[in-house]
């Protein structure tokens, strides 16, 4: 693979997936399709308890590429990205993320999807999109769920960024280690209490009760988001201005429309 590193743990339990292009762990269309082909592999792999989530270096993951959020290239890489979370939703095995440093965008979405995220102290999150004059379809879905409304909007309509002790005070990490050694170290410990003695079409099953209403609620949300996106945002002047600004490194000069 070229911007993903897959390794088993814990006797073939767990399935770590290392995010790695080195730079950014940006999730552009080339990783998106190496993670769903992995997603087709732990179909036909009834043993796996766990999957893990992590970026190789000192970031999670800078989020989705700037460059195919262009209106050339928005419809196929907000359909595949979405389609990443369809599979697994279908997939239903029990998810974690392990966070360092920068988790923005669609690298946060990924980890808001995770049934548990754990971080180290250096860990930074933020829905940034609209400063790009888009929006978070996932994230507009999963962080309300997740951390209440009133929270989540906050976070949404401004972009900030949220340092690791305001995540743990509002419920988005479970827990907190002092570096990455210790965020590993923690999470195997971790996993081996709680996940391994388990079993794996159980985990499955509970990943499916527990989150009935948060399913329900994406597959029929998400399509409707998709849509809004693809089709009325992309063809407004701003929502290209801001993606075009990013890309030539200066100011949007908004007309709001």
């Amino acid at each position: 693979m070229e911007k993903l590193k897959i390794k088993y743990s814990h006797d073939g339990a767990v399935a770590n997936i290392l995010l790695d292009d080195g730079k950014g762990n940006v999730l552009d269309n080339v990783m998106m399709l190496e993670m769903l082909d992995l997603f087709a592999q732990f179909k036909e792999n009834k043993d796996i308890k766990l999957i893990t989530f992590q970026g190789e270096g000192k970031h999670f993951s800078f989020g989705a590429s700037v460059p195919e959020h262009t209106k050339e290239f928005a419809g196929m890489m907000i359909k595949t990205f979405h389609k990443m979370f369809m599979e697994l939703i279908e997939l239903s095995i029990p998810t974690m993320a392990k966070i360092s440093g920068q988790c923005l965008g669609g690298g946060m979405e990924l980890a808001l999807f995770c049934n548990f995220m754990f971080a180290d102290k250096t860990a930074v999150l933020a829905q940034p999109e609209i400063m790009l004059g888009v929006f978070p379809p996932p994230a507009s879905i999963m962080l309300p769920l997740k951390i209440g409304t009133a929270r989540a909007e906050e976070i949404l309509l401004t972009g900030r960024s949220v340092k690791i002790d305001e995540a743990v005070e509002i419920g988005l990490i479970n827990q907190v280690f002092e570096d990455r050694g210790a965020l590993n170290a923690g999470c195997d410990e971790w996993i081996s209490k709680h996940i391994l003695p388990k079993s794996a079409s159980s985990l499955k099953f509970g990943v499916k009760s527990a989150r009935s209403t948060f399913n329900y609620i994406m597959g029929n949300k998400l399509p409707m988001l998709e849509y809004m996106y693809v089709n009325q945002l992309m063809e407004t002047k701003d929502a290209n201005e801001g993606i075009n600004s990013f890309l030539e490194k200066r100011k949007p000069v908004w007309e709001n429309c």
